[in-house]
């Protein structure tokens, strides 16, 4: 593969996916590109947003050629604004909201589900596959601007949420190679806005001091994400570290979109006018579009025309006028950030029984609750994280990041409730870190990062908090009502840095393939300075098990036995450890875990 010449970073949203990129060099400007897109049928327009939404149609959907593209004359599918737009007068042809489909393990996330309460007889994609249309759509559109340059052989980023799991985290891997990316690397999206404001602040050392912890919020379309990042120093620098990730919490701006529909939906419902589940589909699309228009730092209107399509035959006839206005948009923010006491937990709420298949959105909308829970989780997550007296980690700074964010009581709101919880903690109050624009952020910062990758540019450390250890079982004749004794081979070093790879020197072990396996795993908090290698005869109280991994490994030519392998170990950039069994012929089998402190 030939050098990359850029660094690409892609923020695969929820509701919109940006492209950013810079050239690896000594002088990096990172920069925007424009994505052509339908914007109506026969009108092609470049944005810097492409919507994150794929439309299905029919056969008389659009006149035949009016879809095409300036790399495709017959698109499967309709991707972008003009999807957004027909799919908020037809939604049971449209595909919304794959990213967070991705992240849910209670369906098959590779099977066909999606538009999810789609008409009989309309056809289905996969979330993983939606998401591979998103990115065939910007590798295109790359590759169009830049032919001596393919976005197949540059360095590509693709965030995704801090929470994204490791079954998540490998769907969109595959998305992206059905999507003609050969290689891409996965990062957190929170620490890719923190990467984007240190590419805008080459002297953010004189922002911020030692000791300082900066949070970062993170509410997109489809989530909410916290994460930590700790001021340090080191040999009279200061440094940057990320030692704390929250939760996974589907609660979003698709949330507030819902809620929106539903005000709107009570004062149509109060002139008399009942909306069906359908029509209450498109009313919630049109929440989507309109919250956006009155959320856009450039809109000055206070109110946003909403229309809803009628029933029966005379649907222009029976179409329903309403609107939303920036009242309704504060009303509904205000239940999503009620000012709370920092002790205040996320409730989950009586469930029913028997419930519909859908989105696990969060049971408790109140983002401070969840804020409030994730500070008192992950006070003790790291030495450097600065705490009150109640045990509340305590940030100085914090940095907001996504859309949702546009609107400034969802700002002073959060802040204010920030400078709540540090008062009470004796803390001054809290700074905004200002000057990154929060629906790009993301996508700059990855472009960032990939440069800095190089060598050109700040990094973020993240070395992981403990030391971890696979099991060896101890080879020793059978014995009736006796297990063989379990060894614990050290496999990766407390601080091992994230988005890096080491072998694991030593011996060969035997791999049991073509049969169900038992792959044990243990780490250490206290033991720092066990090397890979290192064999741990007595398992003791020092080393604490995890969950083990039950698979079954395959080998051309084995139908059962044992396979003498050797170890590597590599620390993603997303805080997964995989750990690479390879045998002497080159052949290579992986087992992956999240090496982040879980909640």
């Amino acid at each position: 593969m030939p050098q990359a010449r850029y660094s690409i970073g892609i923020d695969l949203g929820t509701t919109n996916c940006v492209l950013a990129y810079a050239e690896i060099s000594d002088n990096p400007q990172v920069s925007i590109a424009q994505i052509p897109q339908l914007s109506a049928a026969n009108e092609v327009s470049a944005s810097p947003l492409l919507p994150s939404f794929l439309y299905i149609p029919g056969e008389r959907d659009f006149p035949p050629g009016s879809t095409a593209l300036p790399w495709d004359a017959q698109p499967r599918y309709v991707t972008g604004k003009l999807a957004q737009r027909r799919g908020a007068e037809v939604s049971s042809r449209l595909v919304s909201s794959a990213k967070s489909w991705l992240s849910y393990s209670s369906v098959d996330r590779t099977s066909a589900l999606l538009p999810w309460k789609a008409l009989e007889g309309i056809p289905r994609i996969s979330p993983v596959e939606a998401s591979s249309e998103y990115l065939k759509h910007l590798r295109s559109a790359w590759d169009m601007e830049h032919p001596d340059a393919p976005l197949a052989e540059q360095q590509v980023l693709v965030t995704v949420p801090a929470s994204f799991d490791a079954i998540a985290r490998d769907l969109t891997h595959r998305a992206g190679e059905a999507a003609g990316f050969p290689e891409l690397t996965l990062l957190e999206e929170p620490q890719a806005a923190f990467y984007a404001w240190l590419d805008r602040h080459p002297d953010w050392r004189s922002r911020v001091n030692e000791g300082d912890l900066i949070l970062v919020i993170d509410i997109g379309g489809g989530t909410t994400d916290f994460t930590l990042v700790s001021v340090t120093g080191r040999d009279g620098q200061l440094d940057l570290e990320r030692v704390a990730v929250g939760e996974h919490i589907l609660l979003g701006g698709d949330n507030i979109d819902l809620a929106l529909a539903h005000v709107v939906a009570a004062e149509i419902t109060a002139k008399g006018t009942k909306l069906d589940a359908y029509q209450m589909q498109a009313l919630w699309n049109n929440c989507r579009i309109a919250k956006e228009k009155l959320l856009d730092p450039e809109n000055s209107s206070d109110e946003i025309p909403v229309t809803i399509p009628g029933r029966g035959s005379s649907l222009i006839g029976g179409t329903i006028r309403a609107r939303l206005t920036r009242d309704h948009v504060e009303q509904v923010l205000e239940g999503f950030l009620p000012i709370v006491e920092s002790t205040e937990s996320p409730t989950g709420g009586r469930r029913a029984a028997l419930q519909e298949m859908g989105l696990p959105y969060a049971a408790d909308a109140a983002i401070t609750r969840h804020l409030g829970r994730f500070l008192r989780q992950q006070a003790t997550a790291s030495n450097t994280v600065r705490r009150g007296p109640s045990g509340l980690a305590s940030p100085t700074h914090i940095l907001f990041n996504g859309g949702v964010l546009h609107a400034p009581f969802v700002r002073e709101r959060l802040r204010e409730t920030m400078d709540l919880w540090l008062a009470q903690e004796g803390f001054a109050p809290v700074r905004v870190l200002d000057g990154e624009d929060l629906m790009q952020a993301v996508a700059r910062g990855a472009a960032y990062y990939g440069v800095a990758r190089a060598g050109k540019g700040v990094r973020i450390r993240g070395g992981i908090a403990r030391s971890y250890y696979v099991g060896v079982e101890t080879a020793m004749p059978a014995v009736p009502g006796f297990r063989a004794p379990v060894k614990a081979l050290a496999v990766a070093r407390f601080g091992m840095e994230e988005g890096s790879s080491a072998p694991v020197p030593g011996r060969e072990f035997g791999l049991v393939v073509g049969e169900p396996a038992e792959f044990r795993f243990f780490c250490s908090a206290s033991r720092k300075a066990d090397a890979p290698g290192e064999i741990i005869e007595d398992i003791g109280d020092e080393l604490q098990e995890l969950s083990p991994v039950e698979v079954r490994l395959t080998a051309d030519g084995v139908s059962s036995g044992m396979v003498p392998v050797s170890f590597e170990t590599t620390i993603t950039e997303t805080g997964v450890l995989q750990l690479w069994c390879v045998a002497r012929d080159g052949r290579r089998w992986k087992l992956e875990f999240n090496v982040r402190e879980t909640i």
